[in-house]
């Protein structure tokens, strides 16, 4: 960086001294045409020779510049042919009366310039050496005196001379130094400089590898309402680039930030914990994210009000584990007192069924008392389904695993549906069955939870619909490999204000319902690691996903267990 600086300023100087000569042409011009008959020894023709010859080095020096590569040489030479330039130069012009000797000191500068305060005294003494060499030689009648109008009238004796150069030497010299010190001060302050812009650079890139390497979202808000700064974190939280965000309006990104704000200002600064916020944005088509936020004021060196900085996190995985533990709390606390209830009137449900049992085999009844007799059978089986799905509830169903196809039990239960009351013609049913989706797991459960989701699509649709069951593999976040069944419908859908309900015990929608159906198998599901999740668009029905993991023991099994396991 520093060899191509003087190579810029080399050519710099090239330019510069093509400039001075071209205004030195303009001067001998216009003396020359403004030439009387009182001055008819003057001779113009070495002058333009001088500036043709000063023209010729010039574009000899660019040359130079690009084949030497020694720039220090480059500029000796350039100093060299300078001072003796300007020598002549001063000669012709009337040597000690000359007014062009104050064209030294521009070498002596641009000396220091390219080299040190060294360089400078160097110049200096060669300057001084060559002025005194030519007054000298001019005074004992070596070099002839050139008569010009330029040149004052001076007395001419050798004290004039000698102090002539004594006065230009130190001049020389002191230029020399105070250039130096000039040019040794423009060095120091402009590596200073260099230093603080390196270093304010360095905390520049510092903070914005600080604030983009954090998983937090992070953005700036002026104070017209406009993101100013938008970091990495906060593009992938909300799904936006940050080239599409800056400059907008922030309700338009997030839509609860003046709400935010409001509630910010009523909350002291010192609560740092009351300053946390929610706040919910939609990411493109998907759910609505639930962001954690805290937002503060902005403010300048000096304490001045610059805006708002708002610090978010993604909380929607979060709040779904809370919710999901919520919901398995409160299955576990359902589940105990189901299972302390159904042990409380099974017993004695047992002793009434046997004594009803005992009494309609020794009893004669009428058809009038053979009604009533039913009635309260039928009701002593209704009890016992509800008890059987209290314990189911609260303690899935105890058994051995084992290797199950689900396409089979599917199968098996799509045949069942034709002697169901809620059967009808209009129901159109479409099998996209993968044929491997296999599993360990208890056949009892898998039955219960494929029956239920079947039949609950059959009763979404009481005037006929289409029925679509469909199973494949997945692979899940851990990379495990799962099985995924699809059960669905085209009925009225679920509404959304419930849809965080279906799962809960004894909620229904059904007349008849006792609402353990799907409570049931959100249980079963969740004692086998798997998901349970349900998409529903009002008038299009409703989708329930079932994901199991499969068990590795199944992957690995020989061929002919997997063959009969789908026989049995």
């Amino acid at each position: 960086m520093q060899k191509k600086n003087i190579l810029h300023r080399l050519h710099w100087l090239i330019l510069s001294r093509i400039v001075v000569a071209t205004i030195l042409l303009g001067i001998f011009v216009f003396f020359d045409l403004k030439q009387t008959s009182s001055h008819p020894g003057i001779r113009f023709q070495p002058f333009y020779s001088l500036i043709l010859v000063t023209y010729l080095l010039s574009f000899v020096y660019v040359f130079l510049v690009k084949i030497v590569k020694s720039w220090l040489v480059s500029a000796c030479l350039q100093v060299a042919c300078d001072v003796l330039l300007i020598t002549v130069l001063v000669h012709l012009t009337g040597g000690a009366g000359s007014v062009y000797s104050v064209l030294y000191p521009m070498v002596i500068i641009y000396t220091v310039i390219f080299s040190d305060r060294r360089g400078g005294f160097l110049a200096a003494t060669a300057c001084s050496l060559f002025y005194g060499s030519l007054l000298l030689l001019e005074f004992n009648g070596f070099l002839e005196r050139t008569p010009s109008e330029l040149m004052m009238e001076t007395p001419w004796n050798s004290g004039y001379m000698y102090s002539r150069i004594s006065i230009h030497a130190l001049s020389f010299y002191i230029i020399a130094f105070l250039a130096s010190f000039v040019i040794e001060q423009e060095k120091a302050t402009r590596t200073l400089l260099a230093e603080k812009e390196s270093a304010l650079d360095k905390l520049g890139m510092l903070h914005r590898s600080i604030i983009e390497s954090i998983d937090t979202g992070i953005l700036t808000v002026n104070l017209e309402g406009r993101i100013q700064s938008f970091n990495q974190a906060a593009a992938r939280i909300s799904g936006l680039s940050v080239e599409s965000v800056l400059n907008r309006d922030v309700q338009s990104v997030f839509p609860e930030f003046n709400a935010l704000k409001e509630r910010s200002s009523r909350i002291p600064a010192a609560n740092g914990s009351e300053r946390r916020m929610e706040m919910r944005i939609r990411k493109g088509e998907r759910e609505e994210q639930i962001l954690g936020c805290s937002l503060s004021v902005l403010k300048g060196s000096r304490g001045e009000h610059l805006g708002h900085i708002l610090i978010f996190q993604d909380l929607t995985d979060i709040k779904k584990i809370e919710a999901a533990y919520e919901k398995s709390r409160r299955l576990a606390f359902v589940g105990e007192m189901a299972a302390a209830l159904a042990h409380e009137i099974r017993n004695p449900l047992a002793a009434i069924s046997g004594s009803i049992q005992m009494l309609k085999k020794d009893l004669k009844l009428d058809p009038m008392d053979e009604r009533l007799m039913k009635i309260v059978l039928r009701g002593k089986d209704q009890l016992e389904n509800v008890m059987k799905d209290f314990l189911l509830l609260a303690r899935p169903a105890a058994g051995n695993r084992e290797w199950i196809n689900l396409d089979d039990l599917i199968e098996e239960i799509l045949e069942s549906l034709v002697y169901l009351p809620d059967w009808t013609e209009k129901i159109t049913v479409e099998k996209n069955l993968s044929g491997s989706a296999t599993l360990c797991a208890n056949r009892t459960e898998m039955q219960h939870v494929l029956w239920n989701l079947i039949v609950n699509a059959l009763q979404a649709m009481p005037c006929g619909g289409r029925l679509s069951v469909g199973t494949g593999t997945a692979t899940a976040d851990t990379g495990e490999e799962s099985v995924e069944v699809r059960i669905g419908d085209s009925g009225e859908g679920i509404p959304k204000e419930i849809m965080e309900k279906i799962f809960q015990p004894f909620f229904t929608t059904k007349e008849r319902g006792t609402g353990l159906g799907l409570a049931i198998v959100g249980r079963i599901i969740e004692n086998g690691s798997g998901t349970l999740a349900v998409e529903s668009e009002k008038g299009k029905g409703a989708i329930f996903r079932v994901c199991l993991p499969r068990n590795r023991e199944v992957q690995n099994a020989p061929l002919h267990l997997l063959e009969n396991s789908r026989a049995a």
